[in-house]
């Protein structure tokens, strides 16, 4: 069971959630990046620099090793997805620069992933059979699991816009459904020692989603002096593509203890950015009445 929904269950999921952020994208949201340049500089640094960044140090001051080490850094390599999107749109951010952010960061990310993960590799390995990553190997299947179906996501809702619409949700869904069974297949894999994982991965990762929400919001705020793009920049860097994360550490690297930041992470995500929503939302409406 274990086998077949990494092996093959996995790839089609990361396949068909890459279409559906392609179905949500037209050549208008590129254009935007041109012409509105700030906004996606201030979320791309914070995306690829700050949050591996920001991995690092956690990862240090947490005192992680090994396989959970590398799991949480390749975690933080990963762009954001279609439910940093969600979550921009319910917090009323700025969704146009979200789902530009997605776009473009989800086109340089295979590029970075091999090269920064095998230097994860060889930095944090303490053993010897985790010290190398096929990396050209690596680049193509993520530009073959990623790259190519946003492609050919925004050529179907260039040609059936309709059908692309009305797709979405049921990919959403499903993406969702996909991530619960593998969680459930990694937890059984790895057996008892999943709860020792968890405990010392667990307040790491928690740190990492939060320390980057927080940041990101507040490099927002201060570089762009927009509320909107400033939620928008901090559901983007808090809400990392784990699934694209738990394939590479299961698949490309079979590790499953790995895949356990990862895990978590996508577990913590949802909740984190509910309780963000919520807040800013609140915040918002009293503004309003006081006024």
């Amino acid at each position: 069971m274990y086998d077949v929904l990494i092996k093959i269950g996995l790839p089609i999921a990361i396949i068909l959630i890459m279409a559906g952020v392609g179905m949500s994208l037209t050549t208008a949201d590129f254009r935007r990046v041109a012409q509105q340049p700030k906004g996606f500089l201030v979320g791309a640094f914070a995306q690829l620099v700050l949050l591996p960044l920001v991995a690092i140090i956690i990862i240090a001051a947490f005192g992680l090793s090994g396989e959970l080490a590398i799991g949480l850094f390749i975690l933080s390599l990963c762009p954001g997805g279609a439910t940093s999107n969600l979550y921009s749109y319910l917090a009323k951010g700025d969704v146009g620069l979200s789902i530009s952010l997605t776009a473009v960061i989800g086109l340089i990310t295979p590029f970075t992933i091999p090269l920064l993960a095998a230097w994860a590799i060889s930095y944090y390995s303490d053993s010897q059979h985790l010290l190398e990553l096929p990396i050209i190997k690596t680049w193509i299947q993520l530009m073959v699991l990623t790259v190519i179906p946003v492609a050919i996501g925004m050529f179907i809702r260039s040609r059936w816009t309709p059908f692309a619409i009305k797709a979405e949700p049921y990919i959403s869904k499903f993406s969702v459904l996909t991530l619960a069974a593998v969680t459930l297949s990694i937890v059984i894999n790895i057996g008892a020692k999943v709860v020792d994982y968890a405990i010392a991965s667990g307040p790491a990762t928690l740190a990492l989603n939060l320390m980057t929400m927080v940041l990101g919001y507040a490099l927002g705020k201060w570089l762009l002096h927009n509320e909107a793009q400033a939620r928008t920049i901090c559901l983007e860097v808090g809400l990392q593509n784990g699934t694209l994360a738990i394939l590479i550490t299961t698949t490309l690297l079979s590790s499953a203890e790995m895949a356990i930041a990862p895990t978590i992470y996508s577990l913590l995500m949802f909740a984190t950015a509910a309780l963000f929503t919520y807040v800013v939302l609140k915040n918002e409406k009293t503004k309003q009445t006081v006024n």
